[in-house]
């Protein structure tokens, strides 16, 4: 039986195949390894490792692992790093899934040379313990780097969830860039999110590997609203836990701000701070900023930020408490790169603290606009939203480009050879439109 959470699926009994699968989940006979068959509903499993090991890459993967673990025919294990230990087990905690490893892997002022040796003694173990047919892997973390190399040593075959994002610039993000371009190289299943990603990888001859899913995030922020929506206590308790906000619809529009890159650490978090004091002195909006743990990032917010009107600091929010704020925030300022995916599919405009994005379908379809980490340039795309409604209403009109929530059903049906649509050819029967509306009490 799966184990409690908030996806549970009722997938048919199907053939189950692994490597190999093209964009239009056909088989490849080079990478074709092994072929379970069901009989009488009577199945060898196919064993399937999941490793991730930040709260990004769990909110991401989870949809993904309660998938694999409805999937007749697969045996689904996972694998956490502890990345992000503390704010990692909150992401577990909420959709039901208990790591079967967890190497606990980080240690305080580690580098990132120092993380990477760490990493593959302990996935060396795990995987010669489990002795996997297949390794998932999401992102650009090291923790993905790290999995999919320790993986390729051992022969396993490595699938890579978001593969394909690409800015150009291998220190913009940095170190996420060569990570990802690592990964893909690795990986012998791309599970691509958009077409962009796509043509990314055909670019740099991986195509023949490729499957257009949409974003796990997506599915994750589905049933995330879905449960904020049919459980009022739930709401309620969140809303409690910030009663410095003005009620929605009568107060002044609410800010939401994360930031965490590297490459922003020093004078980048200056600016951003200084523009954040600047705004809060105008009056003219409310702010809250989860702020990360990272003291790179803690040290400029509160120190700047500490006593500044109008700006409410908290610690990093559980994930029901940060899709409930983008609810009711106004707009969204972020150099996240999951935030750029998720706020869209809430109709808030995005303004992304970065000068280039892995994300550019977001820029094409007008969900988000790049502004840069400069003082000047925060403080007047801001300011200029947070008094013009209707610019903010035009976001809200936008179709995100990342996906419908069902990224994870596309990546199991092509895992096992089941068929399946890919995203962008036309919308599964039943599915919402991919802009998930606020509750009419969000602000």
């Amino acid at each position: 039986m799966a184990r409690p959470g908030l996806l549970h699926g009722k997938p048919p009994s199907i053939d189950v195949r692994t490597r190999g699968l093209a964009r239009n989940g056909s088989l490849h006979p080079p990478f074709c390894r092994r072929v379970f068959t069901i009989h009488n509903r009577k199945l060898a499993h196919v064993r399937i490792l999941s490793i991730f090991g930040t709260r990004p890459e769990a909110i991401k993967m989870a949809p993904l692992v309660k998938c694999l673990e409805a999937e007749p025919g697969v045996q689904s294990l996972v694998c956490v790093t502890g990345q992000h230990q503390s704010m990692l087990q909150q992401v577990l905690d909420l959709f039901g899934i208990t790591p079967d490893y967890n190497l606990a892997a980080m240690t305080a002022n580690q580098s990132l040379n120092g993380l990477t040796s760490r990493l593959f003694a302990g996935l060396d173990d795990v995987l010669a313990e489990v002795a996997p047919d297949r390794v998932l892997v999401h992102g650009d973390t090291a923790t993905s780097m790290v999995a999919a190399i320790a993986a390729f040593h051992r022969r396993i075959p490595v699938g890579h969830v978001e593969a394909g994002l690409r800015t150009g610039n291998m220190f913009e993000p940095w170190p996420e860039e060569m990570n990802r371009r690592v990964v893909d190289v690795v990986a012998d299943q791309l599970f691509a999110p958009t077409a962009s990603s796509q043509a990314n990888l055909e670019a740099e001859a991986l195509t023949g590997r490729v499957v257009v899913t949409g974003n796990t995030v997506i599915d994750a922020l589905r049933l995330m609203c879905a449960r904020l929506d049919s459980d009022d206590a739930m709401r309620a308790r969140i809303d409690a836990q910030f009663p410095f906000l003005e009620p929605a619809g009568t107060g002044r529009p609410l800010l939401l701000v994360t930031g965490h890159r590297r490459e922003s650490f020093g004078e980048g978090f200056q600016q951003i701070c200084a523009a954040l004091a600047a705004l809060a002195q105008t009056g003219k909006m409310q702010i809250v900023y989860p702020v990360h743990l990272n003291p790179n990032v803690r040290g400029p917010v509160l120190a700047t930020l500490g006593n500044a009107p109008n700006v409410h600091l908290t610690d990093p929010l559980d994930y029901p408490e940060f899709v409930r704020l983008m609810q009711r925030a106004a707009i969204v300022l972020t150099d996240s790169g999951g935030v750029q995916e998720e706020a869209p599919a809430l109709g808030k405009p995005v303004l992304v603290m970065r000068d280039v994005t892995e994300r550019p379908e977001a820029l094409a379809a007008g969900t988000v606009k790049l502004i840069g980490t400069d003082r000047d340039a925060i403080y007047n795309a801001v300011l200029e939203l947070a008094v013009d409604e209707s610019a903010r209403s035009a976001y809200a009109r936008r179709v995100n480009p990342y996906g419908d929530g069902h990224a994870s059903e596309r990546i199991v049906a092509s895992l096992v050879g089941k068929p399946f649509t890919p995203f962008g050819s036309h919308a599964l029967p039943g599915y919402a439109h991919p802009v998930l509306a606020a509750r009419p009490d969000a602000q």
